[in-house]
């Protein structure tokens, strides 16, 4: 009886050890899944902020600054295979003061004979000016549906930061790229930039 009353005690006194373990592991698991939900809307904050991979800022306001410094943007335009959609840059390129505020326009088509949502996404070329490239509005923060046949005129407000000329990455550079894809939603938005345009058009 003794015996046994010791290997009971010993197995029980093991099992104890073990359930710290086991929290342990349970917690570390949880974490683990809880990033994996997190990694994308982190990456995307942390594109945001540091302008990885060309991402551009998104201002609160205008620029106050403007530098005695012109740099080229250039426009390009992409659409996605299974998006029927004609888009393109109004403008190829533009003449910008660093710290100007500019105003660009690109124009899209819906080529297919039923109502489509679209979204843009977007970076500039070389990725470190995605630091410094501000825009204040642009179609791309919502979804475009366009109506059969419709054309709409897509606006983007932008300037470049003048910090632009104090990092050794970018002080250098002469001109930018700023380029768009668009591609189809499945699950559009209530409204957009587009209805918007149709509503207007047909007075409402």
């Amino acid at each position: 009886m003794t015996a046994a009353n010791g290997n009971g005690g010993q197995e029980q006194a093991g099992t104890k050890r073990h359930l710290p373990i086991a929290a342990v592991c349970i917690v570390v698991v949880a974490g683990m899944v809880g990033l994996s939900f997190a990694a994308v809307p982190l990456y995307r904050l942390y594109c945001q902020v540091t302008g990885y991979a060309g991402t551009t800022q998104r201002a609160e306001k205008a620029s106050e600054t403007v530098l005695d410094r012109t740099l080229t943007v250039r426009f390009d335009s992409n659409v996605a295979a299974d998006l029927p959609w004609t888009f393109e840059p109004q403008q190829h390129k533009l003449e910008v003061k660093i710290g100007e505020n500019m105003l660009a326009f690109y124009k899209a088509t819906n080529n297919s004979d039923r109502a489509i949502t679209g979204t843009a996404v977007f970076n500039v070329a070389p990725e470190a000016v995605g630091l410094y490239f501000n825009k204040v509005q642009c179609f791309c923060f919502t979804e475009q549906r366009l109506e059969p046949g419709q054309t709409v005129d897509m606006p983007v407000s932008f300037y470049v930061d003048p910090g632009f000329v104090k990092d050794d990455d970018t002080k250098g550079l002469t001109e930018l790229t700023l380029s768009y894809t668009f591609y189809p939603v499945e699950k559009p938005q209530k409204k957009t930039l587009g209805q918007a345009a149709a509503g207007t058009a047909g007075g409402g």
